[in-house]
């Protein structure tokens, strides 16, 4: 079995990514090994990516801001995070059965 780059934990889904900071435009790119590929138009300076990631993805998965965890990695590029009772599965992730 192959492993994923996120798990659910209950109602909660936890994801393992791998953020570059200070891309063109904020894009969902490929997986890479146990982590998701994100690229995000900020700056990585003082936390601002990692603030700007955890609003990225509460729209993404229509939550608020205060539904998306950062659990490790703040100011390095992985990232392990967690959503919250997400509103919005996108298609690269599969609901639990």
């Amino acid at each position: 079995m192959t492993e994923l780059f996120y798990t659910w934990q209950g109602e909660d889904l936890v994801l393992n990514l791998l953020v570059t900071a200070g891309a063109k435009m904020n894009q969902i790119g490929k997986v890479k090994g146990t982590q998701l590929k994100i690229a995000i138009a900020t700056q990585p300076e003082k936390g601002k990516a990692t603030a700007f990631l955890i609003g990225y993805l509460a729209e993404l998965f229509k939550v608020p801001k205060q539904s998306v965890e950062l659990i490790s990695g703040e100011f390095i590029p992985s990232k392990k995070i967690k959503i919250h009772q997400p509103k919005h599965i996108p298609s690269f992730i599969q609901k639990p059965i």
